[in-house]
């Protein structure tokens, strides 16, 4: 989907990106959008992607990535032995996941966050995981079809051990 020979790619937002006609069907997902993203950027605490029809420069899709943290005790026992023993492991936290109406139920989704975990795969920056935080119950149920699990205690909150989803992605790690 991201290749230039595809109909779409993947590309960081920037002023020369439309988005006014941009529309989810979520009303949050979308004002967020069209009002604060910019400014989320200007202030680092988010970056923001887009998938951009090449024929028309129309954008389909967006989502944002975030530096965070996992409180070891938000994790199952089993994964937490695994991990040093301090109190917050580093992770990336994808937010705002959203595909435009025209473009919904055609793996949009699932191939913005495809990208958004190959982008901390390859982030010099060290996490252990990939963070969502779920709108409803029908976006939990699209992470955990694809691999994420919740937080103990917090079913709407989400994460995927990057070397996890290194290894369903077919993607080499050190």
């Amino acid at each position: 989907m991201a290749e230039a020979s595809a109909p779409f790619r993947i590309e960081a937002l920037s002023s020369s990106h439309d988005r006014s006609g941009f529309s989810s069907g979520v009303e949050p997902l979308d004002r967020y959008f069209a009002t604060q993203v910019t400014q989320d950027i200007r202030r680092r605490v988010a970056a923001c992607f887009v998938a951009v029809e090449q024929a028309s420069g129309a954008v389909v899709g967006s989502y944002t990535l975030a530096a965070s943290s996992i409180p070891l005790t938000d994790i199952s026992q089993d994964m937490a032995r695994k991990l040093p023993r301090y109190p917050l492991v580093p992770a990336v936290r994808v937010g705002r996941l959203a595909v435009a109406r025209g473009h919904q139920g055609k793996g949009f989704g699932a191939g913005l966050l495809v990208d958004a975990i190959s982008r901390a795969l390859r982030s010099d920056v060290a996490a252990f995981a990939i963070i969502v935080d779920a709108k409803d119950d029908r976006a939990a149920a699209f992470y955990r079809r694809h691999g994420f699990a919740a937080f103990m205690g917090s079913p709407m909150t989400l994460y995927l051990p990057l070397a996890q989803a290194a290894r369903a992605l077919g993607i080499a790690q050190p």
